[in-house]
């Protein structure tokens, strides 16, 4: 009699979360092979908070180099937040900054970017993954990846608990990490006995804590950002204050604070706290909205950046999104990493074949020029407060970290360093365009206006507002 042949494996691939970085890898592998989707949490049917998302309570900024990603893939999805009532804010035309170095200018628009809510955006790029009746992927919630099944040279599949209680092992061909800050993937690949990832922390003890309010009425449609920044190297803690124009006619206020410069869940102080950032101008405004919301607060935002593109992952197995990079949220970068590595990964599938031998490992070598621009920005501030890392700022990041105070301060005065450094900002651009000989001249003759002293609102803004 002869052998039975071995069963085979089913053709499909494995996205671990139910998030933005997940459900854009998810569409974009569904368009070769069946995908299965394993989410934690009960995804919401409305725009409405989950659990396993408590970052979503603060300040989220989509760049137009990650909104345009979104758009290749799901054509129509910026339509559909306009007219949920996201707003589309040109930069820096649009944004009212004041950088360590001194007021920003709002230069003729170059970029743009789009602020909502966290959960209008999560549930509109939802929809539209899951739209097709007769799509190729199926959602399932309320369960709980338990590990990973193969090798160290292969991932075949998962192992799963369901909510009540029931164990099961799905096989793929490709799995995806892609659920977020709670990664486990460490622990699974150890249990594989594959190595571990080379690890950096940046964690300057950043407090986060937001709160929605009601805008003054009688604002313009064309409200900008207003982001009071801290400066890293004048000493003490550094405080941020952000006003973010979301949908329904309300801002989302985040304020922030290192170690020991926190701000409370007390509301009774929310606004005392932005009166006392570097200049007064968020504390001011708020005097003038309404609060509609408790403050919410979040402690765990520590940068952590795995490399395992450098270590070698398993064959048929790729890390995304925040379990791959976390950044401090101030900079507003997780979700244009994530739609602009769903891209890179669409762009493999493409060329190579979704199932080739070493997708995996080339997708996850690609995308890390993308965590890499995004950790700079992220780290750039943080690395230099006390407590922060075991042993200081590298002689690299401190380098690095003169030459962009010098591009900085260029920028207040001069339009050309503006728009470079928002090319790179925006993610539209990688952080070597800034090497560019006209930008080194540029930076070397430094500003070519002198500094604002007060904020850059326009006159119709600050009859507005009442903001004399």
């Amino acid at each position: 009699m002869s052998a039975q042949p071995a069963l085979a494996r089913p053709r499909r691939a494995i996205v671990i979360g139910g998030g933005l970085t997940a459900m854009l890898t998810a569409h974009v592998l569904a368009r070769a092979v069946d995908v299965i989707v394993i989410e934690r949490d009960t995804l919401p049917e409305q725009p409405e908070p989950r659990k396993g998302l408590p970052q979503a309570h603060h300040t989220h900024v989509l760049w137009s180099g990650g909104a345009e990603a979104i758009e290749t893939l799901l054509p129509g999805t910026l339509k559909e937040l306009d007219a949920a009532g996201a707003h589309r804010i040109p930069l820096t035309t649009g944004m009212v900054a004041y950088s360590p170095a001194g007021w920003f200018r709002r230069w003729n628009e170059s970029h743009y970017a789009i602020t909502c809510s966290r959960d209008l955006l999560d549930w509109t790029v939802r929809r539209q993954v899951l739209a097709d009746a007769d799509s190729r992927i199926t959602v399932m919630q309320s369960t709980r990846v338990l590990g990973l099944t193969g090798s160290a040279e292969t991932v075949t599949g998962v192992t799963i608990r369901k909510d009540d209680g029931e164990e099961d092992t799905l096989l793929a061909d490709l799995v995806v990490d892609a659920s977020g800050k709670g990664s486990r993937t460490p622990s699974w690949l150890e249990a594989l006995g594959a190595p571990a990832p080379a690890v950096r922390e940046v964690d300057s003890g950043l407090v986060y804590a937001s709160r929605v309010y009601r805008a003054p009425a009688g604002l313009p449609d064309s409200w900008p950002i207003i982001n009071v920044q801290p400066d890293p190297r004048a000493g003490g803690p550094g405080q941020n204050g952000i006003i973010l124009p979301i949908e329904g006619g309300r801002w989302l206020v985040t304020l922030s604070g290192t170690r020991g410069g926190e701000p409370t869940d007390d509301p009774d102080r929310f606004e005392e706290f932005a009166l006392g950032l570097r200049h007064p101008l968020v504390g001011e405004l708020l005097g003038k909205a309404t609060p509609l919301t408790p403050v919410s607060v979040t402690r765990m935002t520590a940068n952590r950046r795995r490399y395992y593109e450098k270590t070698g992952l398993p064959e048929g197995f790729l890390v995304l999104g925040d379990a791959l990079a976390a950044y401090n949220p101030t900079y507003g970068h997780g979700m244009s990493v994530a739609a602009l590595s769903a891209t890179t990964l669409d762009r493999a599938v493409q060329r190579h074949g979704w199932n080739s031998p070493g997708l995996a490992r080339r997708v996850q070598k690609a995308v890390a020029q993308h965590v890499n621009t995004a950790w700079a920005f992220a780290t750039g501030t943080d690395v230099f407060y006390p407590g922060a890392t075991e042993s200081g700022p590298t002689l690299g990041e401190r380098l690095s970290a003169k030459f962009v105070d010098r591009l900085t301060h260029t920028a207040t005065g001069s339009g050309r360093i503006a728009r470079a450094l928002t090319d790179v900002m925006t993610l539209q651009d990688g952080p070597q365009t800034l090497l560019r000989p006209a930008n080194l001249v540029a930076a070397a003759r430094g500003p070519l206006k002198p500094p604002l002293t007060q904020p850059p609102l326009t006159a119709e803004e600050r009859r507005a507002a009442d903001y004399s």
